[in-house]
């Protein structure tokens, strides 16, 4: 997708700058046309040279210096780029942006631009966790800027924690899985659940079970990506919510879940039950802390109500697909499920095969439709594999439909 592709890069001032040197030269090396964008404060880390040599194209750092009367120079830019990236983003230049000041050439041009805008923030730990800049950050979001998260780990500042520019490479991949947005389900209502549900036991202890929500997330992100408005249900989990068209409804029990689901199933079109929802509930929750005793407890378990089951039973245009994360004999028992509560498509995983497990950012699936066609989709981030399910999903959604 970068063949040709103008890229705008908007490099600000913090010690990360040294990674925008090699996500500038990945993406000539794919194709892209880069011209690179410079605050003063970035200046102060690395030469304009630098980037010039990597770019093959000239660096811009001053709105003033206009060197081709014909032209104005940052209106030029605005117009020319199909894709403006800023990494690193300072909270300094968020901050401007939030508030429409543009008081050097990068802001300026960003004021001015219709491109899609993606922001790699970096910088301390607390600063990024200050509220004015997730402040910002949100009304940025909600302005169809893209964020990509920075990762975890040491920080130049000494701290360890969330704040580290990205990868050049996963900036590339990232931006690459955003910009295959379609219209497939454009004017569609999805539904869908992510996470564990959590069933108390006592004010202090709960049962639940290894589900992270990625999966779900992921799912939510693809259909948005695709033009659907979409219902995410969480459970209790630790993501941020995906940019787009997506509303959010967090809940932490089973029965809450339930509840959630059938106040948005009867306008949904689509709906896909990736949570993985408690199938029992401890029958007595103690108001108070239990108290260790000696020897074995028992602990009575209820029954909780089978979403998935209950929806199969009602549905009437609704496209139904549910998820079974199983250890043996997953095709069988996945078939079964299609069968029993009248699914028009399940997506069966093996949790026990490597990169398929709970918790990891990849995925192994096995898509089958009513008609019992199977189609594997093998290992891939679980962004990839959403992607793939959503195109799957809406062949058959389709096809359902005519």
């Amino acid at each position: 997708m970068w063949q040709g592709k103008n890229v705008l890069l908007g490099v600000t001032g913090g010690i990360a700058v040294y990674k925008a040197c090699d996500l500038t030269s990945k993406l000539t090396q794919l194709g892209a046309n880069v011209r690179v964008v410079m605050t003063e404060g970035a200046t102060e880390f690395v030469s304009p040279l630098t980037f010039q040599a990597l770019s093959r194209n000239e660096v811009y750092v001053d709105t003033f210096d206009e060197k081709v009367p014909e032209i104005i120079a940052h209106v030029d830019l605005a117009d020319w780029a199909e894709i403006a990236i800023i990494a690193p983003a300072t909270a300094n230049t968020i901050g401007k942006l939030a508030y429409g000041i543009a008081d050097n050439m990068l802001t300026t041009i960003l004021l001015a631009t219709r491109a899609d805008i993606y922001i790699a923030p970096a910088m301390n730990v607390h600063m990024y966790a200050h509220p004015a800049v997730q402040e910002n950050m949100k009304k940025l979001a909600d302005w169809n800027y893209y964020f990509i998260e920075p990762g975890s780990g040491y920080l130049a500042c000494g701290y360890v924690g969330k704040g580290r520019l990205e990868e050049p490479l996963t900036i590339i991949k990232t931006i690459e899985h955003h910009q295959r947005r379609s219209t497939l389900f454009e004017g569609k209502k999805v539904l869908v659940t992510a996470g564990p549900t959590q069933e108390a036991l006592d004010p202090v202890r709960f049962f639940t079970n290894h589900s992270s929500g990625k999966m779900g997330y992921a799912l939510a992100e693809a259909a948005a990506l695709a033009g659907a408005e979409v219902v995410l249900i969480s459970g209790p989990v630790n993501l941020e919510t995906p940019v787009g068209n997506i509303q959010r409804i967090d809940v932490t029990t089973a029965e809450e879940m339930y509840n959630a689901v059938w106040e948005h199933f009867e306008t949904s079109d689509i709906v896909i039950k990736a949570a993985a929802v408690a199938d029992y509930r401890p029958s007595v929750v103690h108001q108070e802390k239990m108290k260790k005793q000696q020897g074995a407890l028992q602990i009575e378990l209820e029954r909780t109500k089978d979403i998935l089951r209950s929806l199969g039973e009602k549905k009437t245009h609704q496209f139904l697909v549910g998820f079974a994360a199983e250890t043996t004999n997953p095709i069988e028992y996945g078939r079964k499920k299609l069968r029993e509560k009248n699914l028009d498509a399940i997506v069966i995983n093996n949790v026990t095969e490597a990169g398929a497990g709970f918790g990891v950012d990849t995925n192994i699936v096995t898509y089958m439709n009513k008609a019992m066609e199977e189609h594997r989709l093998t290992l891939a981030p679980k962004t990839e594999i959403a992607s793939r399910l959503v195109e799957l999903i809406h062949q058959d959604y389709e096809g359902k439909t005519e």
